[in-house]
């Protein structure tokens, strides 16, 4: 039985033993063409198997011994591919692929002159590195700079790993001063230009964009890049749900941490109509961002007053008025007429639905007054 590409439950059978004991016996023997046998089978069997996973988890050592004991790439790759199948959704093997010292080779894999020895190691450090316990170790064997430079290859799946994994150890404290430091969101950005916005590369790198811009560095950064704040704004427009809250998510910061840098630079992308539309459709975090961004876009802002929901045409007509350009001009005004609608038609169901729920008792107490 398979649920969501996973295979579940079902008891091992004769057969299944038969099959992991053998494949057992043969990685660890001394002939390197069963060894590779044995892991190309290992890694066909775990694909989409958590039960396998966890019957081959003794796999584990003598897989990691093939990256360092043999120059064959073949042998490499088959060891390779098999831990990255193991590794999937299988915290258990994930910590015991780190501590049997697959990390030294995967460095070396991704300094290697083999493309091929490259993207599968990158491909696994995302894998290794979804997993809180692992993270600690795989952030202080100093691989944030080698991801960084896988950004700048170009195989682009690679890419979009590399970025993945970044995003993974950002969330673990002090990478992002790291991340910072190897100067990555011009690869970031290039990745994210070049990438469908409602994609979940976009999703990763608009979230790993929100995460730098809360330094100055990364604020910084991003405006001195050709495009970056365009393509966050893109984002805004086209993204999916939790890719368009990381995008106003990092249009707020930049605006909250200096309004006057920041406000032109934003405003001259075009930014209004996709904040138009986030107030009525987007989440209820991001509509709350979005409000308080369009507060802050206004000329004369007010910090400290709270954004009336019967005000918030106003402050868009403020902005409105110092956009250059007749095309934006006419699709922020047609974006402003829709959200007036919008809210117009919500506040007459709200009230519709508020007849419809009075009792017949509120009815009589009504008509007794008038009497």
């Amino acid at each position: 039985m398979e649920v969501g590409g996973e295979s579940y439950t079902n008891p091992i059978t004769t057969t299944d033993t038969c099959s992991v004991n053998r494949n057992l016996l043969l990685i660890q023997s001394d002939d390197p063409i069963l060894k590779v046998q044995a892991a190309m089978e290992i890694r066909r069997l775990t694909k989409t198997s958590k039960r396998y996973r966890r019957y081959f988890s003794n796999a584990v050592k003598p897989l990691v011994d093939m990256l360092r004991s043999t120059n064959s790439f073949e042998s490499k790759e088959a060891a390779l591919l098999a831990l990255l199948n193991l590794a999937v959704k299988d915290e258990r093997n994930k910590l015991s692929i780190i501590d049997a010292g697959a990390l030294g080779s995967l460095i070396g894999f991704l300094q290697s002159e083999n493309s091929t020895l490259q993207d599968h190691a990158t491909a696994s450090l995302l894998t290794l590195s979804a997993s809180s316990v692992t993270k600690p170790i795989i952030s202080a064997s100093c691989v944030i700079p080698l991801l960084v430079e896988v950004l700048r290859q170009v195989s682009s799946q690679a890419k979009v790993d590399a970025v993945m994994a970044l995003y993974n150890l950002s969330t673990y404290q002090g990478n992002l001063n790291l991340i910072l430091q190897t100067e990555a969101i011009h690869f970031i950005v290039s990745l994210l230009k070049s990438c469908k916005k409602s994609s979940k590369t976009a999703e990763k790198c608009t979230a790993l964009i929100e995460f730098l811009v809360s330094y100055e560095e990364g604020r910084t950064a991003l405006i001195s890049e050709e495009g970056g704040v365009f393509a966050v704004v893109e984002v805004l427009e086209n993204g999916s749900l939790q890719s368009r809250e990381h995008a106003v998510g990092t249009l707020l910061t930049m605006c909250q941490s200096d309004r006057y840098k920041y406000r032109e630079p934003i405003l001259k992308e075009g930014v209004i109509p996709g904040l138009l539309e986030m107030t009525v459709q987007g989440t209820t975090e991001s509509q709350t961002k979005a409000q308080i961004l369009l507060r802050l876009l206004r000329d004369n802002p007010y910090p400290n007053s709270e954004l009336q929901p019967d005000t918030l045409e106003n402050i868009v007509s403020n902005i409105i008025s110092q956009i250059d350009g007749e095309d934006q001009l006419g699709k922020t005004k047609e974006m402003l007429a829709e959200m007036v609608q919008v809210s117009m038609e919500r506040s007459l169901r709200h009230i519709q639905q508020r007849a419809l729920i009075r009792t017949p008792s509120d009815l009589s107490v009504s008509s007794f007054k008038k009497s």
